[in-house]
């Protein structure tokens, strides 16, 4: 059913984004907040005049009018906490949060990650005090000449120089001037970085990755890059500059590793990430990030998109983008131009009159509004930057040609705009040179590498036949020197299917080679069959050796596994194939056996026949296309914590790829003993497919799904996806990864041979078969799955009731940053802790929403209110009881508690400090450390004494103290350690590994830790 979107911002790129969302099926209304000329009464987009300040008022307002979902334009909504209050309300909002929005709201936190995380960037520091910046440019050994406003400048606060004089001039403007207000209190200094800027964008669900295609923005106001900086005069998608090699390293070294990073820190960034690069010599540098699409980049990206914009929001919001990656039109190029006030980006007037719309779209371009409004029935001028004019056509000239008609075609005095748009795209393009058969995707060097660094792995396989060499035309295999006297080859063929699509998104390569050989080893033992050798083929868009490495090194492995020798391949990168990061994989088996010994003996088949079931390690490789299916419609995605069948902390990812088992070594003997009658692999078609096939027509078997353990996986399979009986058995092996048919009488003999080596049952018998009748008859499987089930889940019950939590409150008394590094941590299924009570002393911080977010219980007890310490702490332990506490957490905590309260805790209480204690105690540690000149500081996680920073410590990590630091650059580098000691001290104290002794030291006792 078709619903409301409300999109928050009045400018070109919130027309855009309207514009896009309003082409869904999935929408039957846009609304604009608060909008412009352009998204007033224009089809299904329409403007509201809700105020987007009041997060409160605003989260009502879409409850009340039914609002599916908000997507956020601009910076300032996402710095000011928009998406945290309205997600916190309840309602579906699009963005990072403000945390993971400090990527862009502050550049001295952005610049700090990015050095954290070995990002690429350039050179810099940051300063309070104008006169230690102007001095740290006259003394730098690079060009320091760019200087930051570290706030939000609505884009304007970047100021590049041309010499020293100019950058201090410019520190000046920013930090006394106040020119950018209190954006400009702190700056940050770079080093200026040469080469081509770009603009790489990407959607995220704060696991994935999904680049859009580069555009490259002109910041200058004129033509030939002259005058000041702007929020952008115009744009080009896609920029040719930042080819597909190129983007997929962007993609991987910096803006998977953002992401990543953001992840690690306890942030995790959901919504669109921008990256303002620099293409320099020692490749390409982190110049900003934007937590949002870019203006005017917005209006030739989102006019490439070929997916469905509303689709690919929320899977990025479900964190399902990897199972709905946008499309984008590859044959089209789009450009756009700003048309701006007189006088931008200085003083400009508004109220005046814009003529020639019309005309512009009936070029068949797109107009997106930005400073327009509606005065007496006409569209007139109402900011600096008016209106975008949009082409996409075939060739970025094409496209700038167009946009440049259209701009001719709307007037209002003053205009101002640039008519030399991508003219370094196309100054690239006429430059290039000829083409190689490197840059047309195909790199020969990194497939000899390759081949130099698996011939090793083949060569371990060697064995009686052959030496596994790699690197000649063919293969060659003595049958005579592997001891075979009247041999028949026997071949086989297999893939690995979509499970390659779960290893691609887990980005887990090192097992799915076992598939593969084991999908074809197996299948040619229902000959009875050894297998000999072995060939691949793995095929890809682009050729990545690190993960072709680690799927060829499982295949090595699987082979010497199976007794076979990988004998040799083939490596096919074809560019356009493939999408960036997937491959396909091919195998071939080939083996022999003796004539007397061939399998299945179908004239020995008789009934009453025994059925042996062998057991599988799950999944096996069939049935995946389901699999991904089923866990699209649950409430997981591949990297949720596995629900079943898991240990530890196994994501359900992990688990489903667990490898195939190769049954030819364990069998082998068995089906040469002459006691066999026939062998089935059970792959593709499931029990009621595969059985039949070493069957004589005239019979058929029954068992009972009673007989054998069915992997917990296959329950949940049943449950999530409403499965018949009969398509789980058509479609999975359901436990059993191949069936032996023996003679009853040696039944017992034969199962008690296979025993020795894998788990298996006597699962049913073989019967005589009427020709309209089943081949193959489950009984009792949906019994067995659901009896499964129950019993998982009363072993998850009594598990829990075992290693039942440690109740916790936490007290804060701000934003909770280590507050949401605890609830990440004992959220974990494999936490001692579970965290029942937030307390504040203070109403409305932040630190409560984080709670609140949570579903977990919060008190607010202001201190203001009691007459002494005492009295306070008092209130406090009484909700500490009223909700059964045992342990207490202070996370930022700005009060000191009195001894009464301290005494009655005492053990139970846990504080971290932002020094190596006993050193740099107090409220000024890290100023102390600076002050100290000592070169380690760090962060401890102690009891708390009576005594303020005197508790026996529990945990501690330590942190350099860099050359330059600020008190600002190390207090986020302690936070970030703080984030992993607080939650790794409490796991040690709730598990009783740690706890606090008479003498008031720590007993340890880590046995108690499974």
């Amino acid at each position: 059913m078709a619903g409301q979107v409300l999109v928050i911002g009045g400018g070109g790129r919130e027309h855009a984004l309207a514009w896009k969302l309003a082409q869904s099926p999935h929408i039957k209304r846009v609304l604009v907040a608060p909008g412009n000329a352009g998204t007033a009464n224009n089809g299904k987009i329409s403007n509201s005049a809700i105020s987007i300040s009041n997060h409160a008022a605003l989260a009502q307002f879409c409850k009340d009018n039914e609002i599916k979902l908000v997507v956020v334009g601009p910076e300032v909504p996402l710095a000011a906490g928009i998406v945290d209050d309205l997600t916190g309300a309840g309602v579906r909002c699009f963005g990072p949060t403000a945390r993971a929005a400090q990527l862009e709201s502050s550049k001295s936190f952005c610049k700090a990650f990015l050095d954290r995380h070995g990002i690429p960037t350039a050179r810099w520091k940051a300063f309070t005090n104008p006169k230690e910046a102007c001095s740290f440019i006259t003394s730098a050994d690079f060009p320091a000449l760019v200087v930051k406003a570290s706030g939000l400048a609505a884009g304007k606060g970047v100021i590049v120089a041309t010499n020293k004089e100019g950058a201090c001039k410019a520190v000046h403007e920013i930090m006394q001037d106040k020119t950018f207000g209190v954006a400009g209190d702190t700056v940050v200094v770079e080093e200026l970085l040469v080469g081509e800027e770009v603009s790489c964008l990407c959607f995220t669900d704060g696991v994935t990755v999904a680049p859009m295609p580069p555009a490259q923005d002109h910041k200058r106001l004129m033509d030939g890059d002259q005058g000041p900086n702007t929020g952008g005069m115009g744009a080009y998608c896609p920029a040719p500059q930042v080819s597909k090699d190129l983007l997929l390293k962007i993609r991987d070294t910096i803006l998977q590793k953002t992401v990543d990073g953001m992840k690690e820190e306890g942030v995790p960034y959901i919504g669109v990430l921008y990256a303002g690069l620099m293409l320099t010599s020692d490749g390409p540098k982190i110049l900003e990030f934007n937590c949002r699409f870019g203006d005017p980049e917005c209006q030739v990206i989102l006019p490439l998109l070929k997916s469905d914009l509303y689709e690919v929001i929320q899977a990025t919001i479900n964190r399902k983008l990897s199972s709905s990656m946008p499309v984008w039109s590859e044959d089209s190029a789009a450009m756009t131009v700003v048309m701006a006030s007189e006088g931008y980006p200085g003083n400009y007037a508004k109220g005046l009159e814009i003529t020639g719309l019309s005309k512009a779209k009936e070029l068949g371009l797109e107009v997106f509004h930005a400073g327009t409004a509606v005065k007496d029935g006409k569209v007139v001028t109402n900011g600096g930057r008016v209106l975008t004019v949009t082409a996409v056509k075939k060739d970025l000239m094409a496209a700038l040609e167009e946009a440049n008609k259209g701009v001719a075609a709307i007037h209002f005095k003053g205009a101002i705009y640039r008519q030399d748009i991508g003219y370094r795209a196309i100054a690239f393009l006429s430059n290039s040179r000829g083409l190689t058969y490197k840059n047309s995707g195909v790199d020969i060097a990194a497939g000899n590498t390759l081949v130099q660094k698996i011939k090793p792995l083949a060569a371990a396989t060697s064995r009686p036949g052959c030496n596994a060499e790699l690197g000649g035309f063919a293969g060659l295999f003595d049958l005579k020197a592997a001891d075979y006297k009247d041999p028949i080859l026997v071949s086989g063929t297999d893939g690995v299917g979509t499970k390659l699509k779960i290893a691609q998104i887990c980005k887990k390569h090192d097992t799915i080679g076992q598939d593969l050989v084991a999908m074809c080893v197996n299948d040619i033992l229902a000959q009875g069959a050894e297998p000999l050798f072995f060939l691949d083929y793995f095929a890809c868009g682009k050729l990545d050796t690190e993960v072709a490495e680690a799927v060829i090194a499982s295949i090595a492995e699987a082979c010497k596994k199976a007794g076979c020798a990988l004998l040799g391949g083939e490596t096919a990168e074809m560019p356009g194939m493939y999408l960036p990061g997937e491959y396909d994989l091919a195998g071939f088996a080939v083996g022999a056996v003796e004539r007397g010994q061939m399998l299945p003996q179908l004239e020995r088949v008789a009934d009453g026949d025994v059925v042996i079931g062998i057991a599988s390690s799950g999944v096996h490789s069939n049935g995946f296309s389901l699999v991904r299916k089923i866990v699209e419609k649950s409430s997981l995605d591949f990297t949720s914590p596995s629900v079943v069948g898991g240990s530890g902390d196994q994501t359900l990812g992990e688990l489903l790829l667990a490898p195939t088992k190769i049954y030819s070594k364990t069998l082998l003997p068995v089906l040469r003993s002459g006691h066999v009658k026939a062998y089935a692999h059970i792959t593709g078609g499931g029990l009621l497919e595969n059985i039949p096939r070493v069957l004589p027509e005239s019979f058929g078997v029954v068992l009972d799904a009673h007989s054998w353990r069915i992997p917990e996986i296959f329950s949940w399979f049943q449950k999530e996806g409403n499965l018949s009986e009969e398509e789980m058995a058509r479609t999975f092996n359901c436990g059993i990864g191949a069936v032996l048919v023996v003679e009853k009488a040696l039944a017992q003999q034969v199962l008690k041979d296979v025993q020795r080596h894998e788990e298996a049952w006597l699962i049913g018998k073989v019967v005589s078969r009427q020709t309209e009748s089943a081949h193959v008859e489950v009984n009792n499987l949906l019994q067995a799955l659901q009896a499964n089930r129950l019993q998982f889940l009363h072993n998850h019950i009594q598990g829990k009731t075992q290693t039942s939590k440690v109740k916790v409150a936490v007290l804060i008394s701000g934003t909770g940053t280590n507050l949401e590094a605890l609830i990440t941590s004992t959220k974990k299924p494999t936490s001692y802790a579970q965290i029942v009570l937030v307390i504040s002393n203070k109403s409305g911080v932040e630190g409560l929403r984080r709670a609140e977010r949570a579903d977990i219980p919060t008190k607010v007890i202001d201190h203001k209110l009691y007459g002494s310490r005492t009295e306070f702490d008092n209130a406090v332990d009484k909700v500490l009881e009223e909700f059964s506490v045992e342990l207490i957490c202070l996370a930022g905590f700005m009060r000191i508690l009195s001894g009464p309260f301290v005494k009655k805790w005492d053990g139970k209480i846990l504080n971290v400090h932002p020094s190596l204690l006993p050193s740099f105690k107090g409220a000024n540690a890290h100023k102390l450390v600076l002050q100290a000149g000592v070169r380690i500081s760090g962060c401890t996680v102690h009891f708390v004494a009576e005594e303020v920073d005197a508790g026996a410590i529990i945990f501690q990590e330590a942190v350099p103290v860099k050359i330059g630091d600020t008190e600002e650059t190390l207090s986020e580098r302690v936070k970030e350690a703080e984030h992993r000691a607080f939650p790794a001290a409490l796991e040690l104290v709730a598990s009783k590994a740690a706890c606090l002794g008479e003498n008031g030291k720590i007993l340890w006792n880590l046995a108690q830790r499974n």
